[in-house]
């Protein structure tokens, strides 16, 4: 079902297989930790300001720094349309990044505010302007992150000529969450669409959105026949060796992933940081256990980097109970 690769202007992504991009998740330690267990075909920074890109040091920034061994990485961008588009590709470029990717698709409040993210993917003159010269300005592989758009009738004709309109700026892959704006994560995803939006369009779709496994392909394959790729999202929170087990199972120390993260974390960034990242990655982590929300309290309530390693080694170190499949729903 995942196929052996995707090949974006002469950049082949082996196996098609993606992580999402998620706001506080995927920053330089959790990419490190992802690459210590392989297994897919690139990765994806968490969202990131264009603008704020220009500051940013790719040797020390945990948001845009870069290891020879996470592989394929492919930096998504926050536009509105007002940013140096030219001179933020060329910094892309100088970070050596594997592609861009345009966020098209976050709903929240704050990104509306900007007129980014999904409201961007509404304003068709704006969407066009952005695409159209990122596409001038850089060479390597330009993708978009999308929702259905917004819930009313004429949905379809309007997602059709925004698909249209990404063909015509140069765009060269799309990554589809299939739900609408205005429902976030609040009911299940839409995997009976992927074959009507494949259908609609020239350009590879990846697949995003309550994909856990293989699991979930297997038991509608007519869904994902038509996409070019998968892309996971929380459940590589949850747990981050999901990838290599899509391919061969091997056991697991919960325990030593989840200090390898808490050091990683903590060489990356300042200790306040570090603590506020650790705690989200954990809130994902505690999903694995019966009685996680055990862990994701102490956790949460810790207020100093000891205090959190302590509680978090105490309660991994009993051997907790596992849950056979870990929900993501609610964090």
């Amino acid at each position: 079902m995942i196929r052996n690769s995707l090949i974006l202007r002469n950049v082949t992504f082996s196996p098609a297989l993606f992580c999402a991009p998620m706001s506080e998740i995927t920053h330089s330690a959790f990419r490190r930790l992802l690459a210590d267990f392989g297994g897919y075909g690139a990765l994806f920074t968490e969202m990131l300001s264009a603008r704020a890109l220009l500051k940013e040091d790719p040797a020390t920034s945990p948001y845009v720094k870069k290891r020879p061994e996470e592989g394929r990485v492919i930096y998504q961008i926050l536009v509105n349309g007002s940013e140096p588009l030219a001179a933020i590709a060329d910094r892309l470029m100088a970070f050596g990044a594997d592609g861009i990717d345009v966020n098209g698709a976050c709903p929240s409040p704050s990104i509306k505010a900007l007129r980014a993210g999904a409201f961007l993917f509404e304003d068709e003159e704006r969407l066009a302007q952005v695409l159209r010269t990122l596409r001038r300005c850089y060479p390597g592989p330009l993708t978009v992150k999308i929702r259905l758009g917004r819930q009313r009738p004429d949905w379809q004709a309007q997602l059709s000529r925004r698909l249209k309109l990404m063909e015509d700026c140069g765009v060269d892959a799309l990554t589809l969450h299939p739900r609408f704006q205005e429902e976030k994560l609040k009911r299940s995803a839409r995997h009976d669409l992927f074959p009507w939006v494949a259908a609609q369009t020239r350009l590879p779709v990846i697949a995003n959105g309550d994909i856990t496994g293989a699991a979930i392909l297997q038991a509608n394959p007519g869904y994902f026949e038509p996409t070019a790729g998968i892309m996971l999202g929380r459940i590589a929170a949850v747990q981050p060796w999901v990838f290599a087990q899509w391919h061969q199972s091997e056991p697991v120390d919960y325990a030593e992933v989840w200090t390898r993260l808490f050091r990683y974390a903590c060489e990356d960034f300042t200790p306040q940081k570090a603590v506020f990242r650790i705690k989200i990655f954990t809130a994902y982590y505690a999903r694995n256990f019966s009685f996680g929300h055990t862990l994701f309290t102490q956790v949460h309530n810790a207020k100093t980097l000891e205090t959190i390693y302590d509680t978090a080694r105490r309660f991994l170190s009993a051997a907790p109970q596992l849950v056979p499949a870990p929900s993501t729903s609610g964090v």
